[in-house]
């Protein structure tokens, strides 16, 4: 069964050829752009460290045109994360952090260009899915050169050289209004290391002629150009009911700790996010429990499973009344035993989930190649995820394609 949803991610681009829930039923036409010229760099020393930095910061135009472009914000949010949960370098999944801005919104201070840092670079991926899910619009003037340009300064970017930094920077109008020259800012962000891929809603030639195409190469990154209210197909599959149901249970074996008002948040927030995700189809719900199940959602720092699996001496660390309710009620010397019980919950409900994920991607993938027949070209996630799967390759990550 097939059902309609106005909302879906196709602004980043980072849908998967194999995207989880989503196939694209109408005809796009892609432009194929002639490659810039590439500015040669000399080749990155060999990683030795243990988990490589993946920052991608988002900017998204809120202006009053852009509701479509928010609504596939949060609708494929968990797709962003499963491409770069799909990339390891030396065998190790990178350590990602995700930040969010807004510009070209009235509601904005205009001496700060209408701009806001919405998300610092977090892995908190429950707290980015909330910032998104409270954006909204309201009209404005959009300085694409001023937000970058913010965004490379506020962030505190990874200084890991064989790292991947990225802006994706998505908006409707001139690349050039705003008092900052989007040239500076494209060529200060390649010269950190940081590529700039900007995403045109509307004409490719309205985009090309407002210098959208020019910013990308001038910041080594890629050009595109969508429909930010692209209608797209969910597709249901014979798994998605066992997988929300793991997911429930893989909630469970969450122990959060903090101060009591932390803990609250915390659990509360997973525990909204996915109710987010499932307002807008069971297909995202099922997308973000597929996500939760692997390395890319990680809680450390928060949550005493995932912290304890990496620093086995999290509860000698953690004040008493900080610790988790639960483990409050039991003896000191009886905690450990009770952690690792709930690792090993977790594990074996992240396999059933994986292996259930697993069946779910052969399903779609038939699917997928049927629609794509049916719409007789490739879909703009298809052009979009080349580029993205050859940036990762070219910061010396291995991906599964």
């Amino acid at each position: 069964m097939l059902q309609r949803n106005q909302t879906a991610w196709v602004l980043l681009g980072l849908l998967p050829l194999a995207i989880a829930q989503t196939a694209i039923a109408h005809k796009v036409t892609i432009t194929v752009e002639k490659p810039a010229p590439r500015v040669e760099v000399p080749a990155k020393p060999p990683f030795k460290g243990h988990r490589a930095a993946v920052d991608v910061a988002i900017l998204l135009d809120t202006s009053n045109s852009m509701d479509g472009l928010i609504s596939q914000a949060k609708s494929q949010l968990w797709t962003i994360v499963q491409q770069f949960a799909k990339a390891q370098k030396n065998g190790q999944t990178p350590m990602l952090r995700v930040a969010l801005f807004e510009y070209g919104n009235t509601r904005l201070p205009a001496p700060e260009g209408y701009i806001r840092q919405v998300v610092p670079l977090t892995d908190d991926l429950d707290k980015l899915s909330e910032a998104l899910f409270a954006l909204s619009t309201s009209g404005g003037d959009e300085y694409c050169g001023q937000v970058i340009d913010e965004a490379l300064t506020r962030l505190d970017w990874s200084q890991e050289s064989n790292g991947y930094k990225a802006i994706f920077i998505a908006g409707n109008e001139p690349f050039t209004q705003g008092s900052v020259d989007y040239r500076d800012s494209c060529k200060r962000a390649i010269e950190n290391g940081v590529i700039v891929n900007t995403i045109h809603c509307g004409n490719h030639e309205t985009g090309v002629n407002g210098k959208w195409r020019d910013g990308a190469q001038l910041a080594e990154g890629e050009f595109f150009n969508i429909d930010q209210d692209q209608e797209l197909v969910h597709i249901d599959c014979p798994q998605d009911k066992i997988i929300l149901k793991l997911n429930a249970d893989l909630n469970k074996t969450y122990l959060w700790y903090g101060t009591r008002e932390q803990r609250s948040v915390y659990g509360g927030n997973q525990v909204a996010q996915d109710t987010n995700a499932a307002t807008l189809s069971e297909s995202v719900a099922v997308s973000r429990a597929a996500i939760k199940a692997g390395k890319a959602y990680s809680n450390f720092g928060r949550c005493v499973v995932d912290t304890f699996m990496e620093d086995a001496d999290i509860l000698s660390k953690v004040k008493e009344e900080d610790l988790p309710d639960e483990l409050q009620k039991i003896a000191a010397d009886k905690r450990e035993a009770y952690v690792k019980q709930k690792v090993a919950e977790r594990k074996q409900l992240q396999q059933q989930i994986n292996k259930l994920a697993a069946e779910r991607e052969a399903y779609l993938q038939k699917e997928r190649t049927r629609l794509a027949e049916e719409a007789g070209e490739a879909t703009l996630g298809d052009a979009v995820v080349l580029a993205v799967r050859k940036q990762l390759v070219q910061s010396g990550f291995e991906t599964d394609e």
